[in-house]
């Protein structure tokens, strides 16, 4: 039987001796973010994933929802009492501002808590995950009425949200959505439509859900530039603050889906139900972004936690289980036969989910710490730079965690063999679950492409020289530094690499913009080998330093190590594959496929 335990001593190595964010204290939140009370809430937390959400987990997958004759949705036993006691004892509020009832702690620390809960329950923790998404959009645009009305039982998850985005035509091309609002005399809008592959768009957890929806008023323009958003409540909220009638808005189906089947994925009928404009009118993908960079980063830290429970339970089955004997002889004289992890393949695939998940976890908690600078920071300076960040490094995160945590699913589910593939195991529902992290949100091709096309011109390519600046500086102090040459050398060399890439891009990528598409992917594969190089650097700094007695720093020496000469060298590999062009990509005939 699988198992899952929180990597509380990896997160706090991060958080405290990586980021130092106890020397954020002169900001808003960080000054109650202190070791004492973030080891607290790790701990704390750790234990409700391991207790309440992972024996759930197998549950949520076998019985998935059921949706009613009434179009009500049941979700799996034991979902609804859990999220009862993640909202009773206030977990849900952890990050949420404390006009709102929350408890403002920083956003980095809040990540960590949520990397735990989707370890221990991917499928469960997408309905917190997605409320606090349209929690933060209706922040971002809501008028202060909505933000009265809706805010404070979304922040503490009394009520859920979620976001209505794609349509049965349309998906990443939004300017295609067909759902329509009329204006009514009283200011609301009468929105029709249908929505598909909606996330937690009906279930049995709370007693309302606020849908933010996207539709376009009638007479806009066409295209993207005529949509706008829309909240609408499961129940209309009365004048008291309760909920009222039920609007006109049901669940028409659920989804039979690969994985994540504790999640209730509904097909949303809106048949003339009542909405209130958020924002202003066509601008509604403005505030919807605010919603979807959020659950971008967030899926990126699915990527990473599917990736960390499918190594806890490849590591355990590989000291337990005994096939052959060493090549270098007997290392189990007492046994018919060895433990497989005595065996280099089966090394190189552990070494290369540990170094991979280490450094995807400093990688995703430095961006979120950027988060709570980009709002936090008195230094206008710092503010930009931050926001700068969050949006370059968004779609890198998403799509290189994903793209990652997949694979090395893959490989704790290869490493078990058989069994792996059984469901007694579990790793096959780890390996199924994680499958969708590369496709929602947003698929990786265009998060590439956002990043490549969007991303890297931004203010004249402002973020990324910023970014390659930060890690010449590194490499240049730190050259000497005894213990650390490996990866500072390591460092340089990607630092190259990407660089080079760039460079190619902008001279390329303006002639002929299938150059800029095809070299896409390849360079967002390169952009995230070189920041979770970056990530081993830092990560090494403070191990070097700290080594001596406690064995936990060597080993942080020693992955680092493993991680650029093992991992890395894919980087020029992909730099080669990028600077090919689109010549032969694009050369055959659709037809002749």
């Amino acid at each position: 039987m699988p198992r899952y335990d929180a990597p509380v001593r990896d997160m706090q190595f991060i958080l405290h001796d990586v980021l130092s964010i106890q020397n954020y204290s002169n900001l808003p939140g960080f000054e109650d973010a202190t070791p004492d009370l973030g080891d607290a809430i790790l701990e704390e937390s750790g234990k409700l994933a391991k207790e309440a959400l992972f024996p759930l987990n197998k549950i949520g997958d076998v019985q998935g929802c059921v949706r009613n004759a009434d179009a009500s949705v049941k979700t799996p036993d034991g979902f609804k009492e859990a999220y009862a006691q993640m909202v009773d004892n206030g977990w849900l509020l952890l990050g949420k501002s404390p006009d709102m009832g929350g408890q403002g702690l920083p956003y980095v620390v809040n990540m960590a808590a949520n990397e735990m809960n989707s370890s221990a329950n991917m499928a469960f923790a997408m309905y917190p995950g997605l409320t606090s998404g349209a929690f933060e959009a209706l922040m971002a645009g809501g008028s202060e009425e909505q933000k009265a009305m809706y805010g404070p039982n979304m922040a503490s998850g009394k009520w859920a949200g979620t976001m209505n985005l794609t349509e049965p035509q349309c998906g990443t091309d939004l300017g295609l959505i067909k759902t329509k609002a009329v204006p009514q005399a009283d200011g609301s809008y009468k929105i029709t439509g249908q929505k598909i592959w909606i996330s937690g768009g009906e279930q049995d957890l709370t007693e309302n859900i606020i849908h933010l929806v996207l539709a376009r008023i009638e007479g806009a323009p066409e295209g993207i530039k005529g949509i706008s958003l829309f909240v609408v409540p499961k129940h209309i909220v009365n004048e008291d603050g309760t909920p009222g009638d039920r609007n006109a808005c049901s669940c028409g189906g659920l989804e039979e889906k690969m994985g994540i089947h504790g999640n209730a994925t509904c097909v949303m009928n809106y048949d003339g139900a009542t909405g209130w404009l958020v924002g202003e009118e066509h601008k509604g993908m403005r505030t919807m972004f605010v919603m979807m960079n959020e659950a971008r980063l967030g899926v990126g830290m699915q990527g990473l936690a599917q990736a960390e429970i499918a190594y806890q339970n490849a590591v355990d089955f590989a000291n337990d289980r005994v096939q052959g004997r060493s090549l270098t002889g007997v290392q189990a004289p007492d046994k018919p036969a060895d433990p497989v992890i005595v065996h280099p393949d089966v090394r190189r695939m552990l070494m290369d989910q540990k170094a991979f998940i280490e450094g995807a976890r400093a990688f995703t908690y430095w961006t979120a710490l950027y988060g709570d600078l980009h709002h936090k920071s008195p230094d206008e300076k710092v503010r930009e730079k931050a926001g700068d960040y969050m949006a370059l490094m968004t779609p890198v995160l998403k799509a290189f965690l994903t793209d990652r945590g997949f694979k090395m699913a893959n490989e704790a589910l290869q490493i078990h063999g058989g069994s792996g593939f059984t469901q007694e195991w579990g790793l096959e529902q780890f390996v199924r679950d994680c499958r969708i992290t590369l496709i929602y949100e947003g698929t990786n091709g265009i998060q590439a492409l956002d990043l490549v096309g969007r991303k890297l011109a931004s203010n004249g390519g402002r973020a990324v020289f910023s970014f390659f600046a930060e890690m010449d500086d590194f490499i240049g102090t730190r050259a000497r530094d005894t213990g650390q040459e490996t990866v500072i050398e390591g460092l340089n060399a990607a630092n190259e690499h990407m660089q080079d890439g760039t460079t190619w891009l902008m001279q390329n990528g303006m002639s002929d913009f299938n150059n800029a598409g095809a070299a896409s992917s390849d360079y967002l594969q390169l952009f995230g080998l070189t920041a979770l190089t970056y990530m081993w650097a830092l990560m090494a700094k403070v191990a070097v330093e700290k080594k001596g007695d406690d064995p936990f720093y060597d080993d942080k020496v020693l992955t680092g190590q493993y991680y650029v000469s093992r991992i890395l060298p894919e980087a020029a590999s992909h730099l080669a594959k990028l600077k090919t062009g689109a010549e032969l990509m694009m050369a055959m005939p659709a037809d002749r496929f």
